[in-house]
């Protein structure tokens, strides 16, 4: 039995898989990451491995207190790789797009696979039918542009994503939601395009905290799957170390 832990850049996100089939998961803050570890490690006394993924700056001395006798696996550029990388930089490829990469190369093998990560970044990463792994694109999320705004400016005010009424702002507020919301969807849209004039047999997959948001605005064929990440973490365990 496996504990898989994804520390984001504004939650931390654990799951529990019993070989394939994930029969946990919760989400916290990193204020509560004793109480809960405690609490789910309590719950499945069968753990025996655990796989972090950090995109944080939370050390691994911080988190390696609470699994003294455990097997674990830090993510991290020199982990095995069950596809081919030819991502030039792989000292600086994020955990979080290794894992989401992996999950692609399990659920659609000899597929061309764009995976789209709607989180504090959106994040577009490639891996091709013959599971060669060519890299994508980094921009910024929903919240980070919402914030953008409102820090980078003296006057303009600090929303929430909400879905536009119209593609024209009729006001300060709605000019935003529609640079924003509808700025994301094109782009996404566009990108998509892109790919697809490349390669017209593309799989679309999208996941992350705003993927459900974002979905409802697209026009456009896609997989929306939210626990993809999770999934490409513990396939990426079987990779690296057996039960």
């Amino acid at each position: 039995m496996k504990l898989i832990l994804d520390i984001g850049n504004s939650l931390i996100k654990l799951a529990v898989f019993d070989s394939k089939l994930q029969i946990e998961y919760r989400s916290f803050k990193e204020k509560e990451l004793k109480t809960s570890l405690s609490k789910v490690l309590k719950d499945y006394p069968n753990i025996n491995f655990v796989v972090v993924s950090s995109v944080s700056t939370l050390k691994k001395n911080k988190i390696k207190i609470f699994f003294d006798g455990y097997k674990i696996l830090f993510l991290d550029s020199k982990v095995r790789l069950p596809f081919n990388s030819l991502y030039e930089t792989t000292e600086t490829l994020g955990a979080d797009r290794i894992a989401l990469v992996a999950a692609a190369h399990y659920i659609y093998p000899n597929q061309n696979v764009l995976i789209i990560d709607t989180g504090t970044c959106i994040t577009y990463d490639f891996i091709d039918k013959n599971s060669n792994y060519h890299g994508g694109s980094i921009s910024p999320g929903l919240m980070m542009r919402y914030k953008s705004l409102y820090h980078l400016t003296e006057n303009l005010p600090n929303l929430n994503p909400t879905t536009p009424e119209y593609f024209i702002g009729y006001s300060t507020h709605s000019s935003i939601h529609t640079g924003v919301v509808l700025g994301a969807v094109t782009e996404i849209e566009g990108m998509v395009s892109m790919y697809k004039k490349k390669y017209p047999d593309l799989k679309v997959v999208v996941t992350g905290g705003d993927s459900n948001f974002l979905c409802k605005q697209f026009k456009i064929s896609i997989f929306a799957i939210s626990n993809f990440l999770m999934e490409g973490l513990n396939f990426l365990s079987e990779a690296n170390f057996k039960e």
